[in-house]
């Protein structure tokens, strides 16, 4: 039986790329810093994934191992070293810290193995890339130079797209997630080793791929939930329940549409089914999600080339609208959840002495004479004066 280690243990991990490799008929083993929940999968025979939902059913995943990265590391490497595939769900941020352990499994590859596949299952653009990058580097340390690191891995980019919420108290290593999901992954650095999973989309150009969903998805999500708190929502789905706020994302997606079909030749009537069904899923009001969870991290969602501030200043550039998003990264600054960090520090950084036009650019990465920056500024002093007032 072919060996997957993933990295990432949560509810991401268990309720998506794990079920995925678990049906394909992978010897699972996942990895994690966190004690308790290692300790939890290495106690417990199988947990179930519930799909919440119309068409909605379970799945049962068993047969997997857990290793704690942390404390574990000689069994760890053993198990990255025969593995035939790699991913992680840990958040771009994390990939330089577990590129170390991947890149001292390589060097411990048997010689002739086949390559390893490398991918990083994140919630961004090209993470692979990030983590390829972060590999290479360690394995320096580990005597392997570029040319070893091609003949021992292969890193693929993905694009992966389910809603798993805060779990519900008590569910203990069960996840409820929603029917639907996509994961996508590039064709080309396989060859002509493709590995069988199902569910997975395989695509010969993952670029557009990836936009459509960073710019649809992701950018709906973040625009409902900061819409959402500022009406004094808690359920997502209760804030898609609400005309006003509903209207206010559509418009958002609509802009996002203008940019998609007139950047990578998408289909109008194709992107708006899409569209509509992006928002279907955002409405589902079995799944538990909060406002809070899908708005956290407000810093890293307004960041140049993310939700927001990417395609708002792409469509400044081509001179299309981009009212919608403006008042979406308006809902964004007001964000200010105290368990989160990063709405703490957004709370601080408004707060602060920089003028309008340096926080502008801190927070989005637009310099001054972008078309967009201007707007940004505005954005950026109305929210100060809501802050300080």
């Amino acid at each position: 039986m072919s060996t997957a280690v993933h990295f990432g243990a949560g509810n991401i991990g268990r309720g998506f790329v794990g079920l995925l490799l678990h049906e394909a008929g992978y010897e699972l083993v996942f990895a994690d810093v966190a004690a308790p929940l290692i300790d939890a999968l290495a106690s417990t025979p199988a947990y179930t994934v519930h799909e919440a939902g119309e068409g909605g059913r379970d799945h049962v995943v068993d047969g997997y191992r857990a290793v704690n990265s942390a404390t574990d590391e000689a069994e760890l490497v053993q198990q990255l070293g025969r593995a035939e595939l790699v991913t992680t769900a840990v958040g771009p941020n994390i990939l330089r810290f577990v590129a170390p352990a991947i890149a001292k499994g390589l060097a411990a590859r048997p010689a002739g193995a086949p390559r390893q596949a490398v991918m990083a299952c994140e919630n961004a653009i090209n993470a692979t890339d990030l983590l390829e990058r972060e590999v290479r580097a360690a394995a320096r340390a580990e005597g392997l130079d570029d040319a070893a690191v091609d003949a021992r891995a292969l890193f693929a980019n993905t694009a992966v797209d389910r809603i798993v919420p805060n779990q519900e108290p008590g569910a203990g290593l069960d996840v409820r997630v929603e029917p639907y999901l996509e994961w996508a992954i590039e064709r080309g650095p396989f060859g002509d080793a493709v590995p069988e999973i199902p569910g997975v989309t395989w695509v010969d150009s993952l670029g557009p791929y990836i936009e459509r969903k960073l710019f649809t998805v992701n950018t709906g999500h973040a625009a409902a939930a900061y819409f959402g708190r500022a009406a004094g929502k808690q359920k997502l789905s209760d804030a898609l329940a609400d005309p006003g706020i509903r209207a206010k994302v559509e418009a958002v997606l609509q802009e996002t549409k203008a940019l998609l079909v007139a950047k990578h030749g998408f289909d109008p009537e194709e992107q708006e089914a899409y569209v509509q069904k992006i928002l279907t899923r955002f409405a589902n009001a079995e799944l538990p999600d909060t406002v809070d969870r899908v708005g956290r991290a407000p810093l890293r969602k307004l960041s140049r080339h993310e939700r927001f501030t990417g395609p708002a200043a792409e469509l400044a550039e081509r001179g299309l609208g981009t009212g919608a998003l403006q008042e979406a990264m308006a809902a964004a600054l007001r964000f200010d959840a105290p368990d989160d960090p990063e709405a703490v520090r957004l709370g601080e950084m408004l707060r602060g002495p920089d003028p309008d036009e340096a926080l502008a650019t801190e927070l989005t990465g637009l310099e001054p004479g972008h078309p967009l920056f201007d707007d940004v500024v505005g954005i950026v002093a109305d929210a100060r004066a809501a802050r300080r007032g």
